[in-house]
Parts: structure tokens; C-alpha cells; sequence
């Protein structure tokens, strides 16, 4: 079954079902009568093929089903809101930011272009506020917009979550786990808890989604991601996110095999006579690199070419008589090869912190958390 299968007054009557233990008591808390609430929970686990209470004389009692289902309800409840949410206009408004235009969202969601249109108007017009507005013939949302689009898109996540643990409960596996990866990541950590963990659990689906932290951290906030690993920020400026320490990187100096400074032990201002080639200002590692100058009153060295990419790197050092910045794990291979030498070490305070970056809200699933544990592992190894 899909997440828009669903109705969400129906599912907040289950939560309520939940909290007070009997029908009467949760049909009086959502205004629906006792036969129609009574006829939403039999709908909602015939839909969901699994019992989420057991009848009692006394009341309701929540089944396995329930203790893992309801919370993410719960969840998502609080994302949305509010009770004048219905699932066609959460629906529309994740359509409509998505695809930019009335005609593709309406594409995109399989629904009439008027029913769309209407379910967004409905929606601005029972919260009071402008979602929408018109720049020609390209459709934006507002500030409010946007911020109610992210909110249902963690509210679907959430629901999704809760489907995906029901069929696992019922030996179905579907469950998967989307891991936002900045470069260092890649090289040895990422890869080791994946390893471990898929022996573990080897029907759980991984999807990595390498990239920078520009290009990685609003697919995080929107729940595309359920985590993101990189460098640390210090200050982290996005009060929705939370990072998590995994392991302190210690940085090195390289060059080309062959450079003049291969070898020869060189100090600060021998390396500031060369160019380098380092990321754009406003990353981590571009702020360690002025670092190490400016404490000793030492000039930046020329930085002709800003960039990010170890691929692209690589090949401009072996090139050229550039130098860089990079942890010992991603060019590990390089180094090996001969086609890279280390000029030097940097001393231990100008290292950096990799973290693990996940939502305030974030709540992760059995898998997601097991999965946490072997990144842990993997960092501490």
C-alpha cells in the first residue's frame, strides 16, 4: 500500500485509540462517532494487513504492530500540525514544490490539474496563509510554502518508515537506509559499516548519494536522507540538524611524486612559495588551510584553482607543481601508486572532526540505528 491510501483523521483516531484505551473514549476525542471510528480502524488494518489492537473486555490493547506503527503516526502527526491537513492537500503541496508548475505536479501526483490547484487554495485558505505565488508562468512557493512542503515530506517519510516496519514484521523486508556521503566518507569508513552491517542484515537496501554538504544538506532536511557524513561545522547554522562526532581526521600535506619538496622536510614558508589547490572558502578544510598560515603571521599562499573533488585534485597535482590539503584515507591508493608523495603532517590541533549529521526530529528505525552503530564501530576502528 502507498502512504496516500491513507486518511489522516482516521490515523489520529488510531493514536487516540492508543492513548485512552477505549473506542468511546477516542471517538469523543477525534468528534467521530463510536461505529465510524470503530469502522476506520478495521479499514486501516485490513489496509495495513495486521492487527494493531486486541479487543478486550477492559478495552483496547496495542499489539507488536501498534507499538511500532503508532509512534510513527505520532510523528507524522506532528509534523503536519494541524487537523485541517487532509492527505490530497499534503499530497498536492509536496507535488507542487517538487515538479515548480500546476501542470507537472499534477503529472507527477496522477491528479487532475483543478483538483490540485484547489487542494492548495483549500490548504492556504484554512491555515491563513500565502503558500503559492505566481512570478509569470512559474509557480514558487512562499517562505510559509516551503517550510509547510518540508514538514509533509517528513511527515510521508515518517508514515513510510512505519509501512516499511510493519512488513518486516511480517517477514517482508523492504526497508531501506539514505546515506548523504561528502567525500572523506567514502574512502574507508562508509565502506567498512556497510560491509559489516549487510552480513547482518542483507535484505536492507543502502542508497548513497555522494556530493558535497552544499549539495546534500537540503535533500537531509527534506528527509530524501536519513543521514548525512562529512566534516564537521563548527557552528552548525541549521538549528534542524544535529551532528554527531565519529572520528578526528588528521591531515596531510601532498604534492606530486618527484615535487621539490618531496623529501626534503620543508617548513611553512617553503610552502607558501608553491600553489595550492584547496575548497571554496566557507568549507572546513579551506578554514584549517588559512589556519596554518595565519597563526605563524605567515601570507596565504596563490590558490589559482578552488576546488573539492579529490578526482579533479589528483590529476591537477600530477600535473603540476600544486599542493593540497587531504586525510591520508583518500589518497591512500595514490599514495601506494607513487603517483602522490606527502610533503608533511600537520600538526594535531588543525585536524577535523568527521561527523554524522542527522535531523533534530530525526527518529531512526531498528535498521537505521543498528546501522549507526557499525558507522560507530568502523570510526572507532
Amino acid at each position: 500500500m502507498k502512504v496516500w491510501d491513507f486518511n489522516l483523521r482516521h490515523l489520529q483516531a488510531m493514536t487516540k485509540i492508543a492513548e485512552f484505551g477505549t473506542m468511546n473514549a477516542a471517538a469523543q476525542a477525534v468528534s467521530l462517532s463510536q461505529p465510524a471510528i470503530t469502522q476506520a480502524l478495521v479499514q486501516i488494518e485490513n489496509m495495513l494487513g495486521i492487527a494493531l489492537f486486541e479487543r478486550r473486555h477492559n478495552g483496547m490493547v496495542q499489539t507488536q504492530a501498534a507499538a511500532i506503527f503508532l509512534p510513527r503516526v505520532e510523528a507524522a502527526l506532528s509534523h503536519i500540525a494541524s487537523p485541517h491537513v487532509t492527505m490530497s492537500r499534503l499530497r498536492a503541496l509536496i507535488a507542487l514544490a517538487d515538479a515548480g508548475s500546476y501542470i507537472g505536479a499534477a503529472q507527477t501526483a496522477n491528479l487532475a490539474s483543478p483538483s490540485l490547484h484547489r487542494a492548495v487554495s483549500d490548504l492556504a485558505l484554512v491555515l491563513r496563509c500565502t503558500l503559492v505565488e505566481r512570478r509569470g508562468k512559474v509557480v514558487r512557493l512562499t517562505e510559509a510554502g516551503v517550510r509547510l512542503a518540508r514538514a509533509f515530506r517528513l511527515a510521508k517519510v515518517e508514515l513510510e518508515n512505519g509501512l516499511a516496519e510493519l512488513e518486516a514484521l511480517k517477514g517482508h523486508e523492504t526497508r531501506t537506509i539514505a546515506v548523504g556521503a561528502m567525500p572523506l566518507s567514502r574512502a574507508r569508513v562508509l565502506p567498512a559499516a556497510i560491509t559489516t552491517f549487510l552480513k547482518a542484515r542483507p535484505q536492507v537496501r543502502i542508497s548513497i548519494v555522494e556530493g558535497s554538504r552544499t549539495e546534500l544538506v537540503e535533500p537531509l532536511r527534506n528527509g530524501a536522507l536519513d543521514m548525512m557524513i562529512g566534516a564537521q561545522r563548527d557552528p552548525l547554522m541549521e538549528p534542524d540538524l544535529v551532528e554527531r562526532p565519529l572520528f578526528r581526521d588528521r591531515l596531510i600535506v601532498i604534492a606530486r611524486k618527484g615535487h621539490a619538496l618531496d623529501g626534503a622536510a620543508p617548513d611553512l614558508r617553503k610552502l607558501g612559495d608553491f600553489p595550492w589547490v584547496v575548497a571554496a572558502r566557507g568549507a572546513p578544510l579551506r578554514a584549517l588551510w588559512e589556519n596554518m598560515f595565519e597563526r605563524h603571521g605567515l601570507p596565504l599562499p596563490a590558490v589559482p584553482i578552488e576546488s573539492g573533488s579529490m578526482m579533479t585534485i589528483r590529476q591537477l597535482l600530477m600535473d603540476s607543481d600544486m599542493l593540497t590539503l587531504a586525510s591520508p584515507d583518500q589518497v591512500r591508493v595514490e599514495l601506494e601508486a607513487g603517483w602522490l608523495a606527502k610533503i608533511m603532517d600537520l600538526p594535531t590541533d588543525l585536524g577535523r572532526n568527521i561527523a554524522l549529521t542527522t535531523r533534530v526530529s530525526w527518529k531512526p528505525t531498528e535498521v537505521q540505528a543498528e546501522f549507526v552503530a557499525h558507522l560507530e564501530r568502523a570510526a572507532a576502528a
